[in-house]
């Protein structure tokens, strides 16, 4: 991810009014700008969904084909431990010695940082492939967005012309919104996630950023292009037959508090267990990444013991689980889905710990598991047990409010602008709870975090 900065004239020049939005509009540098992030956003948003199309492959293959193959009927619940296996044998190896280990370590976030370097894109993508692909638990997103900043810069240099440093940093971040244009269901979702990410505000907000928004208005007319083209969809975050939800009630709004003091609580000692993971896993990584995979799969393994259920439901991101958990929720009682989120929420802490990936689908997924769990109690129904439960694990998660509001509502449709007030209280009261319940950094954690979160970008 990068931090965008001011525009600049071509040449190196500062715009003549430096601090006002409108000379910066007007300015020949802000027009060339506009045109790099345009060009720039086909090729990105083509590659974003090639990923993503390998990815979807990878996982079909490795968790329905090749047990057919092998002479299986159906997918054995132990499949998962090989499976993992195999992904901690690919993965720590990448992360130890290819340059840029990997990309950033999941157990920190996201981290706004620079343009990912040329260098570091082969460990980054390939990383982030063997994880995704052998159900590693981790989402696309962060990798996407180190991708599509390292290729807009990339190609920018191919031109062989000087670009300054805060053109540099607005290009990247516009190759970012190209990459993750359609993936969270919306561009004004992408959008929304990396402006609050960046912590940009003030007048100058729209004026850096709209060469982002007009890449990622482009990448969603090219993933849409890409997917009615080869049929295989626009891999876009989608909830199909949510089921309808009345008008907001005073109950309502006292689970909605309930859910986000939940929400905190958990999404804070998720973290808090990633981080103690990550620091056994940095001196032995092979080792752990080995390991780490084996324990993801005997985690399944015990979850489809328990339950009946697929033991897949506790792999990968849980972005395509995301909608047959919302139609099927009547088929999974209220233990079977306490089961699930306490599986696949170690199993997030783990994959946060070894793999690389990004943190959105998973804690989306444990929120609407965790919210449709509470629906079985009186008082609540599943579409607005659903939003809360999403709302407020992204903003434990993520501790972005804004991006988690909008997560929650513009997912469910019409139905989530009905439970608008309720995922508000709940956002609120677990990034509030959030914040109080995590420890500031000390100086060293800090500086840490960042160099851990540089090369990913």
């Amino acid at each position: 991810m990068t931090s965008p900065s001011h525009p600049v004239e071509p040449d190196g020049k500062p715009p003549a009014v430096a601090t006002d939005p409108l000379s910066l509009v007007r300015s020949r540098g802000y027009a060339v700008l506009l045109l790099i992030a345009a060009v720039l956003g086909v090729p990105i948003s083509a590659a974003a969904f090639g990923f993503l199309a390998l990815v979807n492959k990878l996982q079909s293959l490795t968790y329905t084909d090749l047990p057919e193959a092998l002479g299986f009927h159906g997918t054995p619940h132990w499949w998962p431990v090989p499976l993992l296996v195999v992904a901690g044998l690919l993965v720590g190896p990448m992360v130890r010695y290819l340059p840029g280990n990997g990309g950033h370590e999941p157990a920190y976030g996201f981290v706004a940082s620079g343009p990912t370097p040329t260098a570091n894109l082969p460990g980054v993508a390939l990383a982030a492939l063997a994880s995704l692909g052998f159900g590693a638990v981790i989402g696309p997103e962060a990798p996407l967005i180190a991708l599509g900043s390292g290729l807009a810069v990339a190609a920018l240099r191919l031109t062989r012309k000087s670009f300054p440093k805060q053109a540099t940093g607005v290009v990247g971040a516009s190759g970012s919104f190209a990459a993750i244009s359609t993936l969270l269901g919306s561009p004004l979702l992408g959008a929304f996630l990396l402006m609050e990410m960046s912590g940009f505000g003030g007048p100058m907000l729209g004026v850096v950023l709209v060469p982002g928004l007009l890449a990622s208005g482009i990448g969603a007319l090219i993933f849409t292009g890409l997917g009615s083209w080869t049929g295989l969809g626009t891999y876009s975050l989608t909830l199909p037959n949510v089921p309808h939800v009345t008008t907001p009630d005073a109950a309502g709004f006292g689970w909605a508090l309930l859910i986000g003091a939940a929400a905190a609580l958990f999404g804070v000692g998720i973290r808090w267990l990633a981080l103690c993971l990550l620091k056994l896993v940095e001196p032995r990584r092979l080792k752990a990444t080995l390991f780490a995979g084996a324990v993801i799969g005997v985690i399944a393994l015990l979850y489809a013991e328990w339950t009946g259920h697929a033991a897949s439901e506790v792999l990968y991101s849980g972005q395509s689980g995301l909608g047959p958990l919302v139609s099927a929720n009547a088929q999974y009682s209220a233990g079977a889905l306490v089961a699930l989120v306490a599986c696949k929420g170690v199993a997030y802490c783990v994959s946060m710990a070894a793999f690389r990936g990004g943190p959105v689908f998973p804690a989306m997924f444990l929120g609407a598991a965790g919210g449709i769990a509470f629906s079985h109690l009186p008082g609540l129904g599943v579409t607005a047990g659903l939003a809360m439960g999403v709302g407020a694990m992204s903003a434990a998660m993520l501790k972005l409010p804004m991006t988690s509001l909008l997560l929650a509502t513009l997912l469910l449709g019409s139905e989530g602008l009905t439970v608008m007030p309720l995922v508000i209280v709940a956002v609120v009261g677990s990034y509030v709870l959030t914040l109080r319940l995590t420890r500031p950094p000390t100086a060293a954690a800090a500086t840490e975090q960042d160099t851990a979160g540089s090369p990913s970008g």
